[in-house]
């Protein structure tokens, strides 16, 4: 029997090449964002001390140091110093699935660039990041905690269903220990809305639904307006946020505010996902670089590397941070309009949107000592 945790057979990662043709979205006025800009649109913190070492999850594809350099000199910054981490005999593999939908390289570049980019833009500083590369989630978790990185990112999953009630579980007791270690760890929420692509309209997705995961859900944000992720209003298994209740992990204390589940919801009535949100449909996305050129790319696994850059600019190690960002919802953007199929966005904590999208320079003042 397969090992349940084997990333080759279930797991997706979450990326999203761009929906429309940048001149398009240019003239609407839509268009995608650097991640300078983005970090600038969402009030970053500046001259922050940094020195969290940033841990990023991946399960296959790879980078190359040309495509990571081009990226951060376009930009204007120092690029990181990355290392990688074989945790079983996975290793750094770039270039074998060019042109492929599901090209996993794409989403190596995206994590590597955004977490990066957000960590310099809040220290002036490059970043270290170290990538752990693994077949399993939760062993490369565990090895990043021991290695002492402050924040770890992780762009893969897939719906609880598929992993199996122990899985889940397994992989909440090593996020659980991995934050008692000091190590905040964020989770995207998933990019096929409600149904997490899963076998009901309202599915969540796994590690994100675990209590010691941040889970990360997606926007649409231009410069005027922020609203849920949904390319496919009216469908429940579209391109938009994951988000929803867990069917393994029972509602959480700390979510203050959080709204029960939906007595027809056809799913779980547990943990509400997601925690936070952030800019991710692809319209209005990230553009990045990969295989010699630049790329528009979207999804909530954008939004996993952005938050963990921002919080190793912190320089200390914060641990289970989630109930102190529900305790201080004024940090967030509350975001009011839209919907993932099955849930709907509302004034307060919602389960496709959560507390809101990050004001940085608030989120900074609750775990920045004042000098």
């Amino acid at each position: 029997m397969a090992d349940p945790h084997k990333a080759s057979h279930k797991f997706r990662h979450k990326t999203y090449f761009k929906l429309m043709k940048p001149d398009a979205a240019e003239a609407a006025g839509t268009g995608p964002w650097s991640v300078p800009d983005l970090c600038a649109a969402y009030n970053w913190p500046t001259n922050l001390a940094g020195g969290g070492v940033i841990a990023i999850v991946e399960l296959g594809g790879g980078w190359v140091q040309s495509d990571i350099s081009a990226f951060f000199q376009s930009i204007g910054q120092s690029a990181p110093q990355i290392t990688d981490v074989s945790v079983d005999a996975t290793k750094n593999n770039p270039n074998q699935s060019v042109g492929a939908s599901d090209d996993p390289d794409i989403e190596v570049a995206l994590d590597i660039e955004v977490a990066g980019t957000a960590y310099f833009a809040a220290t002036g500083k490059a970043a270290t990041i170290r990538v752990y590369w693994s077949q399993s989630i939760d062993t490369a978790v565990q090895k990043a905690a021991e290695d002492g990185c402050a924040v770890c990112s992780i762009s893969w999953g897939a719906d609880e269903a598929l992993w199996g009630t122990s899985a889940v579980e397994a992989m909440e007791s090593i996020a659980e220990s991995a934050t008692s270690m000091g190590m905040v760890v964020f989770g995207a929420t998933g990019d096929n809305d409600s149904s997490d692509g899963g076998p009901t309209p309202a599915n969540v997705d796994a590690p994100s639904s675990c209590p010691h995961v941040v889970a990360c859900g997606g926007t649409n944000k231009t410069s005027a307006t922020e609203t849920v992720w949904n390319d496919n209003p009216g469908t429940t298994d579209g391109h938009g946020t994951g988000g929803g209740y867990s069917t393994v992990f029972p509602v959480q204390a700390f979510q203050i505010g959080a709204p029960p589940a939906p007595p027809d919801s056809q799913s779980g009535d547990g943990r509400m996902v997601p925690d936070v949100c952030a800019d991710a449909d692809p319209n209005t996305g990230y553009t990045i670089f990969v295989h010699g050129a630049t790329e528009v790319i979207g999804g909530t696994s954008a939004v996993a590397p952005l938050y963990a850059g921002l919080f190793a600019s912190f320089g200390a190690k914060l641990g289970f941070v989630t109930p102190k960002l529900w305790q201080n919802q004024g940090a967030f953007n509350d975001i009011t309009q839209g919907s993932n199929g099955m849930y709907d966005a509302a004034p307060g904590p919602d389960a496709c949107s959560g507390i809101g999208s990050p004001i940085g320079t608030k989120i900074a003042a609750l775990f920045v000592a004042k000098s």
